[in-house]
């Protein structure tokens, strides 16, 4: 996307939220760059250029402000093929800082080749993706250093840099400023076994209708919603390392931002955390485009969002439980599930205290132990061959995976059709567009008794159809105990 000058410089006068993230402001009378919401006094207009990344700016020679912070703008999302590329390129550049090979590795993990990614990336962030991930991992450190009381050295390793003295040379060269003199005067608040973090999202956001969707989903002993915040279990492998621990997430009154609180035991994979985070609450979201598409539909509630993932197996293992029954008594299957199988956990909530079942732990698990929870014969074959496909590699359910080719891979597993399949779409891979047609109470808010009837008229709605399904499910008084059908 070409900036406007013009445009760029108006939002940045007028402060508007609605343009956070979208470009950032270099200043060359100090050198520093902005977002365009940040509240210091708006430069003159000669002084001003006007970036498309954050990245882009520091590769123009600007450092961070120290007051709107950068690191905390909210990211994009993307429908078209180019751009939606770049943003899976970036995700994994930022969940996994760490990661060995480079851009050979996230080409090979996108299936394109290096040039190609390299092409993408450019039009879309306007730096390379080395220089981009350069970029994200000193925002990290200087987000830990801020918000947190970690040691440097900790720091410097949860950013995802190998060596201290490298990270040190780059953060003063980069920032004009030591590690220790950023942190000088700043104290977390968060106690002693978790860290306090600020996601920010572009506004309107509907909190209550979201926390609403997880609540009446909401899985015991793995996540709960109590007083106007969520909080959950998780557990994130990182190659032959497990990381568990919980994390907790309410809204900023008057601001538009979501304070998390993370377990201190996941700060060796706190980017993906983070990562998980955004995704479950759609924090990249962009309301004021899905209204445009949407129209009428969405008038009703502004802001409303697409509830994501922190495990795509975890949303697949739920949509087969869910099949052809109500809301609740998926609930309860699922219940049963975790006790079951999953893995138990100690965290400061009481009503969290098990981890969600690891594909490999059903993999290993027999027809009958899984039918013994009250689960049909053939859902539990469903559920092992899937756990089969997720643990061998064969099955990626992450937002950065390919949607079209998932979406094959999806309907080849014994059991699962289109509307699983959209469903995981729409939740674990984060695809905008996906729309589950034969869903019931699609049908019925459409007023349709024929799943090819929705797809029709749901057409003129992309490529924001899943947001409009949200609409449509909130749409009916009797959401709750809507049945679904599939295969």
């Amino acid at each position: 996307m070409e900036l406007d000058p013009g445009q760029c410089f108006a939002a940045l006068r007028a402060r508007d939220a609605r343009f956070d993230g979208r470009f950032f402001v270099g200043v060359t009378s100090t050198g520093i760059y902005c977002r365009p919401v940040c509240s210091a006094r708006v430069p003159r207009r000669e002084h001003c250029t006007f970036h498309r990344s954050a990245a882009a700016a520091e590769a123009a020679g600007f450092r961070p402000c120290l007051r709107c912070r950068p690191e905390l703008a909210p990211g994009l999302s993307a429908v078209d093929a180019q751009a939606r590329l770049a943003r899976h390129a970036a995700r994994l550049l930022e969940a996994l800082p760490r990661a060995g090979g480079g851009i050979q590795t996230v080409a090979q993990r996108l299936g394109v080749s290096p040039r190609h990614l390299r092409r993408a990336f450019g039009a879309a962030f306007g730096v390379a993706p080395v220089a981009f991930a350069q970029t994200q991992r000193l925002l990290l450190a200087k987000r830990l250093l801020t918000d947190t009381t970690l040691p440097v050295t900790e720091v410097a390793l949860a950013s995802g840099f190998g060596s201290l003295r490298r990270f040190h040379a780059l953060f003063r060269t980069r920032y004009r400023l030591s590690p220790t003199a950023l942190r000088q005067g700043l104290l977390s608040t968060a106690p002693a076994d978790a860290m306090d973090f600020e996601l920010a999202y572009r506004p309107p956001y509907d909190w209550a209708r979201q926390l609403a969707f997880l609540r009446d989903r909401s899985l015991t002993e793995v996540e709960s919603v109590q007083d106007g915040a969520y909080r959950r279990s998780l557990l994130i492998e990182a190659g032959v390392q497990r990381h568990t621990g919980w994390f907790e997430v309410r809204p900023v009154p008057e601001r538009a931002l979501l304070a998390v609180r993370v377990s201190a035991t996941l700060v060796p994979v706190l980017t993906a955390v983070l990562a998980r985070v955004k995704h479950l609450f759609d924090t990249d979201g962009d309301p004021l485009a899905v209204a445009a598409a949407l129209g009428p539909l969405a008038t009703p509630r502004p802001g409303l969002r697409l509830p994501g993932a922190v495990d795509g197996f975890e949303v697949l293992v739920r949509a087969v439980l869910g099949q052809q029954v109500t809301v609740r008594a998926a609930r309860t299957l699922a219940r049963r599930f975790v006790e079951a199988f999953g893995e138990p956990l100690q965290t400061p909530f009481a009503d969290i205290n098990r981890l969600f079942p690891a594909p490999q732990r059903i993999a290993a698990q027999s027809r009958d132990a899984i039918a013994a929870l009250g689960i049909i014969g053939r859902r539990a074959d469903t559920l092992r061959a899937a756990a089969a496909a997720v643990a061998a590699g064969e099955l990626d359910l992450r937002p950065d995976a390919p949607v079209e080719a998932t979406l094959v891979r999806l309907r080849a597993l014994p059991g699962v059709g289109d509307w699983t399949a959209q469903y995981v779409a729409m939740r674990a891979l984060a695809w905008p567009d996906a729309f589950p047609a034969a869903d019931h109470g699609v049908m019925k808010a459409l007023g349709v008794s024929r799943p090819r009837d929705a797809a029709a008229r749901a057409h003129h709605w992309r490529p924001w159809r899943a947001y409009a399904v949200m609409h449509l499910w909130h749409s009916l008084d009797s959401q709750e105990t809507t049945p679904c059908t599939t295969t």
